[in-house]
């Protein structure tokens, strides 16, 4: 059995993989590897974890604008998340996500310190749903 989550759209398409959680904001610029999709910021939770073809899900971003553009060369290089999950978007993330055709969503009906990693997930950022599926 699937559950659905409500969110609100913010950049359009679908996009399916494993949940992947992070408790603390994420800078794409220089906490981010952009050829490995690797997070290397040193004491981040996600240390050393790759987001590539995540359903990735974090409260917001942080850091330089440069960052929407990390997001889009992680696009181009295959090493983006499959979608992106975050409490609040904030306008460097938004336009990463938009730039790179990243399906986005942000304010769902249930914290996303309640994803569990790992879960399989679908994000639609045009209708806002979060679809999570039994594993």
């Amino acid at each position: 059995m699937s559950i659905t989550i409500q969110a609100r759209g913010i950049s359009v398409g679908i996009g399916s993989g494993a949940i992947l959680v992070s408790s603390e904001p994420i800078s794409f610029l220089s906490g981010v590897d952009q050829e490995t999709g690797v997070v290397i910021e040193s004491g981040h939770p996600l240390e050393g974890q790759s987001i590539a073809g995540k359903v990735l899900a974090f409260p917001y971003g942080k850091g330089s604008t440069v960052g929407s553009y990390v997001i889009y060369a992680l696009r181009r290089n295959n090493m983006a998340p499959s979608a992106i999950i975050n409490t609040e978007a904030e306008p460097i993330i938004a336009v990463g996500a938009i730039l790179a055709e990243i399906p986005m969503v942000d304010r769902p009906d249930t914290a996303i310190e309640m994803l569990e990693d790992g879960r399989s997930a679908s994000v639609d950022g045009s209708s806002g749903k979060i679809t999570l599926n039994e594993n």
